[in-house]
C-alpha cells in the first residue's frame, strides 16, 4: 500500500526574525507530538523458519491428505499416544488442551481419558483444520471434545479454562513463543500441568530437515518456558521415542 505524498511546508515569510522562531515553534511541537508512532514489525525470533505455518493457513489444505501424514503407526509421537497420556497424568474430569491438534490425532486417546466429566479442546491457527476438527467431533460424537480457532499469540482457551495443555511437535511452529507462552500460563489453573514434546534437535546428530526447521534445541525451550514462569518438573523417557523428547512443566500453586 502506497503511503500519500507528505504535504509541502512552505516556510512562513514575516518581517524580521518572527519567522524562524514561528519554523523553530513548529518543529519543537512535532518533535513533541503526543500522536503515536507505528510500532516497527516484531522481529522474527533467530532461528525461526520465515512463514513457517503458510501452508496451514492456506484456504486450500486438504486436511485428509495430512490426516493420512499425522495419524500413522510409524509416526513416532502417534504410535505413543498412549504413553503420552500417562506422561499427562489425564484423569477423569480433566480439562486438556491439545494446543497445535492439527487433525485430532489425540482426541480419542485424551476423551476416553477424561472421561464423560472432562473436557477435550482441540485447538489450532489453521482455519481448514478446525473445520475438520468440528466434522470429526461431530461424525465420531465426541461429546466431551470442543474445538477452538487460536491466533499466532493466543490460544483462544479462557483464563484458567484448564487442568493440562498439550502441545506436540507445535511449539517450534510458535512464531510469537512468549506470547504463546502466556496464554498457556493464564489458560492453566495453578497447580496444572503443561506438557511438551518437540524434535530433538542437535548439530551434527539430528537430520538436517529438523536442523533447518526446528528453531531451537531443548535446553532453549526449557529456558523459555521457565521464564515464562513454568517450573520444570521432568524429562520423560518414552520408549517410542528416537526423534522427539518429552519435558512436562508445572503452574505454580496459588500462594497460601
Amino acid at each position: 500500500m502506497e503511503c500519500p505524498p507528505e504535504k509541502e511546508l512552505r516556510p512562513l515569510f514575516l518581517p524580521g526574525n518572527r519567522s524562524v522562531l514561528i519554523l523553530a515553534g513548529l518543529l519543537a511541537m512535532a518533535a513533541h507530538s503526543d500522536h503515536p508512532r507505528a510500532a516497527a514489525p516484531a522481529a522474527a525470533p533467530a532461528g525461526q523458519v520465515a512463514d513457517i505455518n503458510a501452508k496451514f493457513l492456506d484456504p486450500a489444505l486438504d486436511a485428509e491428505d495430512w490426516a493420512s501424514k499425522f495419524e500413522l503407526e510409524s509416526r513416532e509421537v502417534f504410535a505413543a499416544r498412549e504413553a503420552i497420556a500417562e506422561a499427562l497424568q489425564l484423569e477423569p474430569g480433566s480439562r486438556v488442551a491439545d494446543v497445535g491438534s492439527g487433525t485430532g490425532a489425540f482426541l480419542h486417546t485424551f476423551a476416553e481419558a477424561v472421561g464423560p466429566t472432562g473436557r477435550v479442546y482441540a485447538v489450532d491457527i489453521s482455519p481448514r483444520f478446525i473445520d475438520f476438527l468440528r466434522q470429526r467431533v461431530q461424525t465420531e460424537k465426541l461429546a466431551n471434545v470442543a474445538v477452538l480457532l487460536s491466533a499466532a499469540n493466543s490460544t483462544s482457551l479462557p483464563v484458567g479454562s484448564v487442568s493440562h495443555v498439550f502441545v506436540c511437535d507445535t511449539y517450534h511452529h510458535f512464531e510469537q513463543h512468549h506470547e504463546m507462552l502466556a496464554s498457556i500460563h493464564a489458560a492453566l489453573v495453578p497447580g496444572g500441568r503443561f506438557v511438551i514434546v518437540d524434535f530433538e534437535r542437535i548439530p551434527g546428530v539430528s537430520s538436517e530437515w529438523t536442523l533447518n526447521h526446528v528453531r531451537a534445541g531443548k535446553e532453549t525451550v526449557r529456558k523459555e518456558v521457565e521464564a515464562a514462569g513454568f517450573n520444570f518438573d521432568r524429562e520423560i523417557t518414552v520408549p517410542e521415542f528416537k526423534e522427539n523428547y518429552l519435558f512436562r512443566f508445572r503452574k505454580p500453586a496459588a500462594a497460601g
